[in-house]
């Protein structure tokens, strides 16, 4: 495992941390699997670990409490989110802070949080949506601050709307946040324009998520795809967006190099720019623990090819579909 400095608060994270939102929203999850594939992945080396009160109702993050509690020997960090008051994913510009992320709703969630974790300080928490024009609101700011103060919160970090990475920027000019969460992947390739560089010159931590595009980029699906109407995909693709990303997927395979699947070409296209602190792939089966932390080795794609993965960069806005 390879371990990449986190912005400012210089943890020493591993690259490919975990994503834990497949417990809930997705179908298909088995909590015995579940734990034995978050133990795997300490043993692999994995020391990030994202989740969320809203993944659940707060049992992703119970269960993250438990695997903390299962290896006091490792220093294992615990990011979460708080979610918005209002329960809508994303937020949306005609939203006011008081709709999503008044004080006492930023204390309480962070109460929550660390009862089900059960540490004593969350080390990153973050706001599961944002928008920019709350920048500049105080209210926002002087709960984080008391919370960081009081010793129950390391580090503040933003989780961006799917497809605005640029709704975040002058909130990181704040200085208060050390992290931003963005989709990032050989399709969704925005976040290089604006928000990478920024987030470099203020020593921001860039956590990657979505690097296979909701499963587009394993390469698996087809346009005859179909899930279950209680998995949060049904919902997301859609024939619009199913058939376009198939299309996408496949105009990949030429492109794969020989002995590499389509999933470690996305990781390593990912892990192939400094700028990334850490890859949170959602994984739920050991085979695919073990698959995704050895693309963690160094070993980047070469400057051609990914300049022809550059070529594939898939700018989109925003749909009722898009949450």
């Amino acid at each position: 495992m390879i371990y990449r400095r986190f912005g400012r608060t210089d943890w020493p994270v591993s690259e490919m941390g975990y994503g834990m939102w497949g417990l809930a929203g997705w179908t298909g999850s088995d909590i015995e699997e579940v734990n034995e594939s978050l133990d795997r992945a300490v043993s692999h080396g994995c020391n990030f670990f994202d989740t969320a009160w809203g993944y659940g109702a707060g049992k992703s993050e119970e269960i993250l409490g438990g695997l903390i509690k299962r290896h006091p020997e490792k220093r294992l960090y615990a990011a979460t989110k708080i979610p918005p008051k209002n329960f809508k994913w994303p937020s949306r510009p005609e939203y006011s802070l008081a709709d999503c992320f008044p004080a006492s709703h930023i204390v309480e969630y962070t109460e929550k949080s660390l009862k089900n974790l059960n540490v004593e300080q969350i080390d990153l928490q973050q706001f599961h949506v944002w928008e920019d024009s709350w920048a500049d609101q105080d209210e926002w700011k002087e709960a984080i601050q008391q919370l960081t103060k009081e010793g129950k919160v390391a580090h503040w970090g933003i989780s961006v709307n799917r497809w605005e990475p640029d709704n975040v920027l002058n909130t990181l000019r704040t200085g208060l946040i050390s992290s931003v969460q963005v989709i990032y992947n050989i399709f969704d390739q925005a976040p290089v324009d604006n928000l990478f560089p920024l987030c470099k010159e203020l020593d921001v931590a860039v956590i990657a998520r979505v690097p296979f595009d909701e499963g587009t980029l394993t390469g698996t699906l087809t346009k005859e795809t179909t899930f279950p109407a209680d998995d949060w995909r049904s919902t997301y693709f859609v024939p619009e967006n199913l058939n376009a990303s198939v299309d996408k997927a496949e105009a990949l395979r030429p492109l794969i190099p020989a002995g590499m699947t389509m999933p470690e070409m996305a990781l390593r296209f990912i892990l192939s720019n400094p700028d990334v602190g850490t890859i949170i792939p959602g994984m739920r089966r050991l085979r695919n623990v073990d698959a995704n932390m050895a693309a963690s080795d160094g070993q980047g794609l070469s400057a051609g090819l990914l300049e022809q993965l550059r070529q594939h960069r898939w700018d989109r806005k925003p749909t009722k579909w898009s949450q």
